[in-house]
């Protein structure tokens, strides 16, 4: 029987290999790193890789769990454990995770590197609403039960537009179950900020970038108001398919300018049927959080939540992509905090778009656009099925052209 260290001592050489020896293996020192808005000079500053470091771990993780109470999917079978289907789902957990944590807690936080600090009570209210049970009001189940008009379901693996309307889904039920209980303050709400799904054009067809419409984000500001105030915080996730099989090289230029963006909360997105989060990019790389890891579920209800009881949440090794390699089906989000912010974000997207050479990856209009579409409506309907994208034409001919390589959403 092999000895148990010596064991442990092989498994940690071929993780090393994988991931590197470093904690920072992936990151070169020569160059500067956008992650979530944020730049790290490493070429500049002496401490700009410890303060990268904490920012990257203070992230919050999402990752397979097992060991949570029984999700019955359609066939009979029941799930105790996400593993091998529920990346995309804990991607999106993750990017909704970080937009909280900016509203609550603001960029700048940063998770106590002396483990005897104890948690901010803000922190800790996000970490609940993402348990694993019926109870937390984003948990795994929840989004199941959300987007079964959108195929999501246990067992199964779903594409980005689905699970952006299946957030949209699930945040406007348990808005109309808090209304009708009783009226409570829009900051005191799960998620505290409109959502809106910047797709593309009417009825699903290609023919063109997604546009985020000023009037429509008024609306939705307005809805999840209830006519109370004008403008409130939003989360804006813009669902794309940038190419067919693989990424078209023309994007990957204003993918990579997004991360430069203060309203940025990061993209769903990864390798074909193999979602990551990722949140920040350096040269041509993508770094990403992982949700590929299997830990056991943690009973985030206890009321003597330490450092060690969270820290299944959070992750200090660094990896990476190519961002050419990156499935072109993916969804960005954006946070904006006030109208001022939502401004800038405005401007900066606009001019991004006059910058990408005829390939926008959305712009901006002071039009009104209906673009929700109907419960009813499969990722398979809209083109968008975790990477295996329907290669047709919207007249059915299948032939290709690279000019009408857009979203099929």
């Amino acid at each position: 029987m092999m000895d148990g260290s010596w064991t442990a001592a092989v498994m940690r050489r071929i993780h090393e290999r994988v991931v590197g020896s470093s904690r920072t293996a992936a990151i070169s020192s020569t160059s500067h790193v956008w992650l979530l808005g944020v730049c790290y000079k490493f070429d500049e500053s002496e401490s700009a890789p410890l303060a990268f470091e904490h920012d990257f771990s203070s992230r919050i993780l999402m990752t397979y769990r097992r060991g949570f109470d029984s999700i019955e999917a359609g066939d009979s079978k029941c799930f105790s454990s996400d593993v091998n289907w529920g990346c995309m789902i804990r991607s999106s957990q993750m990017l909704v995770a970080q937009a909280l944590l900016f509203h609550r807690l603001g960029r700048s936080w940063r998770r106590p590197l002396d483990k005897s600090c104890s948690l901010d009570q803000e922190y800790v209210e996000i970490l609940r609403q993402f348990g694993d049970s019926e109870a937390a009001a984003f948990s795994i189940h929840n989004l199941i039960e959300a987007g079964k008009a959108y195929n999501l379901a246990a067992g199964s693996w779903v594409g980005p537009y689905a699970m952006c309307r299946s957030w949209e889904t699930l945040v406007c039920k348990q808005r109309e179950a808090e209304a009708a209980a009783a009226a409570q303050e829009l900051d005191e709400q799960p998620l505290p900020m409109a959502v809106y799904i910047v797709s593309g054009d009417e009825n699903g067809e290609r023919g063109g970038a997604p546009v985020v419409c000023v009037e429509d984000a008024f609306r939705h500001c307005s809805e999840f108001s209830r006519g109370r105030v004008d403008w409130t915080p939003i989360l804006l996730l813009v669902p794309l398919v940038l190419g067919l099989e693989e990424l078209n090289p023309r994007y990957i230029p204003s993918l990579r300018a997004t991360f430069t963006f203060p309203q940025s909360v990061g993209i769903m997105g990864g390798r074909p049927g193999v979602s990551t989060y990722i949140i920040g990019v350096q040269d041509e790389n993508a770094i990403y959080l992982d949700p590929h890891l299997v830990q056991p579920v943690v009973n985030l209800s206890s009321n003597d939540l330490d450092s060690d009881a969270t820290s299944s949440y959070h992750c200090n090794v660094i990896r990476h992509i190519p961002l050419d390699t990156i499935d072109p089906s993916l969804a960005i989000g954006f946070y904006c905090r006030d109208k001022d912010d939502f401004d800038d974000f405005c401007l900066r997207a606009s001019k991004l778009a006059d910058e990408s050479n005829g390939a926008p990856l959305f712009t901006v209009s002071a039009e009104t656009h209906n673009l929700s579409k109907p419960p009813s409506q499969s990722d398979d309907d809209l083109g968008d099925n975790g990477g295996d994208q329907n290669n047709e034409d919207a007249d059915g001919d299948g032939s290709a052209h690279e000019e009408d390589d857009w979203q099929l959403l």
